[in-house]
Protein backbone atom coordinates (compact mmCIF):
# COMPACT_ATOMS: atom_id res chain seq x y z
CA UNK A 1 0.00 0.00 0.00
CA UNK A 2 1.41 3.14 -0.99
CA UNK A 3 1.70 6.57 1.39
CA UNK A 4 -0.15 9.16 -0.14
CA UNK A 5 -1.50 12.41 0.84
CA UNK A 6 -5.12 12.66 -1.03
CA UNK A 7 -7.18 15.91 -0.17
CA UNK A 8 -10.34 14.38 -1.74
CA UNK A 9 -11.51 12.19 1.15
CA UNK A 10 -11.97 15.22 3.22
CA UNK A 11 -15.53 15.05 1.79
CA UNK A 12 -15.97 11.46 2.64
CA UNK A 13 -15.54 12.09 6.13
CA UNK A 14 -19.11 12.62 7.79
CA UNK A 15 -19.88 15.71 10.33
CA UNK A 16 -20.48 13.81 12.96
CA UNK A 17 -17.09 11.97 12.17
CA UNK A 18 -15.12 14.65 13.33
CA UNK A 19 -17.15 15.12 16.05
CA UNK A 20 -16.17 11.53 17.51
CA UNK A 21 -12.30 12.49 16.71
CA UNK A 22 -12.66 15.70 18.53
CA UNK A 23 -14.59 14.56 21.57
CA UNK A 24 -12.09 11.91 21.81
CA UNK A 25 -9.48 13.60 21.65
CA UNK A 26 -10.88 16.08 23.78
CA UNK A 27 -11.26 13.56 26.73
CA UNK A 28 -8.42 12.33 26.21
CA UNK A 29 -6.58 15.47 27.12
CA UNK A 30 -8.65 16.43 29.91
CA UNK A 31 -8.05 13.32 31.83
CA UNK A 32 -4.39 14.03 30.79
CA UNK A 33 -5.11 17.45 32.35
CA UNK A 34 -6.95 16.15 35.48
CA UNK A 35 -3.87 13.78 35.89
CA UNK A 36 -1.36 16.15 35.93
CA UNK A 37 -3.69 18.56 38.70
CA UNK A 38 -3.44 15.67 40.87
CA UNK A 39 -0.55 13.93 40.41
CA UNK A 40 2.15 16.71 39.08
CA UNK A 41 3.38 17.88 35.44
CA UNK A 42 5.66 14.55 34.77
CA UNK A 43 3.13 12.20 35.44
CA UNK A 44 0.53 14.30 32.98
CA UNK A 45 2.58 14.45 30.63
CA UNK A 46 2.91 10.60 30.20
CA UNK A 47 -1.04 10.22 29.63
CA UNK A 48 -0.52 13.16 27.41
CA UNK A 49 1.59 10.99 25.24
CA UNK A 50 -1.27 9.26 24.48
CA UNK A 51 -2.48 9.07 20.88
CA UNK A 52 -5.75 11.02 21.31
CA UNK A 53 -7.05 10.89 18.17
CA UNK A 54 -5.43 8.06 16.29
CA UNK A 55 -8.28 5.10 17.48
CA UNK A 56 -10.58 6.86 16.48
CA UNK A 57 -8.98 7.75 13.13
CA UNK A 58 -7.80 3.88 12.71
CA UNK A 59 -11.06 2.71 13.09
CA UNK A 60 -12.88 5.58 10.87
CA UNK A 61 -10.32 4.49 7.96
CA UNK A 62 -10.70 1.01 8.27
CA UNK A 63 -14.75 1.99 7.90
CA UNK A 64 -14.17 4.28 5.02
CA UNK A 65 -12.02 1.78 3.21
CA UNK A 66 -14.11 -1.29 3.72
CA UNK A 67 -17.46 0.70 2.36
CA UNK A 68 -15.62 1.50 -0.86
CA UNK A 69 -14.90 -1.96 -1.22
CA UNK A 70 -18.47 -3.14 -0.65
CA UNK A 71 -19.71 -0.76 -2.88
CA UNK A 72 -17.98 -2.14 -5.40
CA UNK A 73 -19.35 -5.72 -4.53
CA UNK A 74 -15.68 -7.29 -2.91
CA UNK A 75 -15.26 -7.79 0.97
CA UNK A 76 -12.85 -4.72 1.71
CA UNK A 77 -12.22 -6.03 5.16
CA UNK A 78 -8.38 -6.76 4.59
CA UNK A 79 -8.36 -3.64 2.60
CA UNK A 80 -9.76 -2.09 5.50
CA UNK A 81 -6.91 -3.40 7.81
CA UNK A 82 -4.43 -2.93 5.45
CA UNK A 83 -5.57 1.25 5.72
CA UNK A 84 -5.56 1.41 9.58
CA UNK A 85 -2.22 -0.72 9.36
CA UNK A 86 -0.78 2.24 7.19
CA UNK A 87 -2.18 4.18 9.90
CA UNK A 88 -0.55 2.99 12.12
CA UNK A 89 3.26 3.37 11.01
CA UNK A 90 2.35 6.53 10.27
CA UNK A 91 1.60 7.07 13.47
CA UNK A 92 4.85 5.19 14.57
CA UNK A 93 7.00 7.74 12.30
CA UNK A 94 5.49 10.94 13.62
CA UNK A 95 5.60 9.48 17.71
CA UNK A 96 9.13 8.98 16.94
CA UNK A 97 9.69 12.58 15.58
CA UNK A 98 7.88 13.82 18.95
CA UNK A 99 9.98 12.12 21.14
CA UNK A 100 12.57 14.19 19.70
CA UNK A 101 10.25 16.88 20.17
CA UNK A 102 9.59 16.04 23.75
CA UNK A 103 13.94 15.29 24.40
CA UNK A 104 14.44 18.97 22.73
CA UNK A 105 12.06 20.62 24.93
CA UNK A 106 13.13 19.05 28.07
CA UNK A 107 16.58 19.68 27.30
CA UNK A 108 16.43 23.38 26.45
CA UNK A 109 13.29 24.79 27.65
CA UNK A 110 14.68 26.01 30.91
CA UNK A 111 17.84 27.82 30.07
CA UNK A 112 16.16 29.39 26.27
CA UNK A 113 13.48 31.44 25.05
CA UNK A 114 10.35 28.94 24.89
CA UNK A 115 9.33 30.28 21.67
CA UNK A 116 12.49 29.76 20.16
CA UNK A 117 13.39 26.21 21.59
CA UNK A 118 8.95 25.09 20.50
CA UNK A 119 10.14 26.23 17.17
CA UNK A 120 13.15 24.19 16.96
CA UNK A 121 11.25 21.11 18.76
CA UNK A 122 8.66 21.33 16.06
CA UNK A 123 11.35 21.69 12.91
CA UNK A 124 12.98 18.73 15.04
CA UNK A 125 9.75 16.78 14.86
CA UNK A 126 8.96 17.75 11.14
CA UNK A 127 12.70 16.66 10.73
CA UNK A 128 12.81 13.59 11.88
CA UNK A 129 9.23 12.20 11.03
CA UNK A 130 9.60 12.77 7.31
CA UNK A 131 13.27 11.84 6.92
CA UNK A 132 12.01 8.22 8.97
CA UNK A 133 8.74 8.25 5.65
CA UNK A 134 11.60 9.02 3.20
CA UNK A 135 13.68 5.81 4.69
CA UNK A 136 10.82 3.54 4.77
CA UNK A 137 9.61 4.20 1.51
CA UNK A 138 12.68 3.61 0.02
CA UNK A 139 12.82 0.15 2.07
Amino acid sequence: MQIKVDPSVIGQTRWYEYVVRFLFGGLITAVAGSIAKKFGAGIGGLFLAFPAIFPASATLIEKHEKQKKEEKGLRGMRRGREAASVDAAGSVMGSVGLLVFALIVWQFAPRYSTFMVLTGATVAWLTVSVLIWHVRKRA
